[in-house]
């Protein structure tokens, strides 16, 4: 009942942003925009990314948000344990979706500092307790993060890659954010839209929105999880 209660506040919450950024630029620019958030890629390739999960045991992590570690932390613990119970290199995949307020973990440090990401999307940089200006998760030093009684773990958005994570990020969420931003900056939306697809990480790859790219990985045969 209450994940049901959360699913319908994070609707409100979005279609809130879609008419916030309807005001902003005003109804006739909404449909361009979408339009241009629509089709990052080309289908074929999409498809050909998702078709990249073959394992046995596959999982999409559905980022709504910043929750501390657990975006990050919980795609780890995943293949852990599988590999403790048995399952052998490439019979674990793994999907991370940003998406609504979480797409701000796709972004380069110039991008969060640039645009205040932690004032925008609230989170707090764990060494200052002031909003953050870098994106702690995308490159952290080896042993910054540590979950007791386990010890340090590799949790870096460049360490999941490396270990085979898959990353994506919504392209209609980021279409959203960036004209508030923009607005609220007095900038032009398409630049600031041009610039923050240019400060994207290296290879987490954009796709139409967010809640598509969880029922296609569910399609391939990924079970579903929400990160909070």
């Amino acid at each position: 009942m209450k994940e049901e209660i959360d699913q319908k506040s994070d609707r409100r919450e979005f279609l809130g942003s879609l008419v916030t950024g309807a005001a902003a630029l005003g109804m006739a620019a909404i449909p361009a925009s979408i339009a241009q958030a629509a089709d990052p890629v080309q289908d074929t390739d999409l498809e050909a990314w998702f078709g990249q999960l073959k394992g046995k045991h596959k999982l999409v992590f559905d980022v709504i948000r910043p929750h501390g570690i657990y975006p990050f932390a919980w795609p780890r613990v995943f293949m852990l344990t599988n590999e403790m119970t048995g399952s052998k290199p490439g019979e674990t995949n793994v999907v991370v979706v940003f998406r609504h307020e979480g797409i701000c973990f796709a972004f380069e440090d110039r991008i969060w500092d640039k645009y205040k990401f932690g004032e925008v999307f609230k989170v707090e940089d764990a060494a200052t307790k002031a909003a953050s200006v870098r994106n702690a998760f995308a490159n952290p030093k080896p042993g910054e993060y540590k979950v007791p009684g386990v010890g340090p773990v590799a949790i870096g958005i460049n360490e999941l890659q490396a270990s085979g994570v898959m990353f994506c990020v919504c392209s209609m969420a980021m279409t959203v954010f960036s004209t508030r931003v923009a607005t609220s900056m007095g900038m032009n939306p398409a630049d600031v839209l041009k610039d923050w697809q240019s400060g994207i990480l290296p290879g987490i790859k954009p796709v139409p929105s967010g809640v598509w790219a969880v029922g296609r990985a569910q399609e391939h045969g990924c079970g579903y999880c929400v990160t909070g």
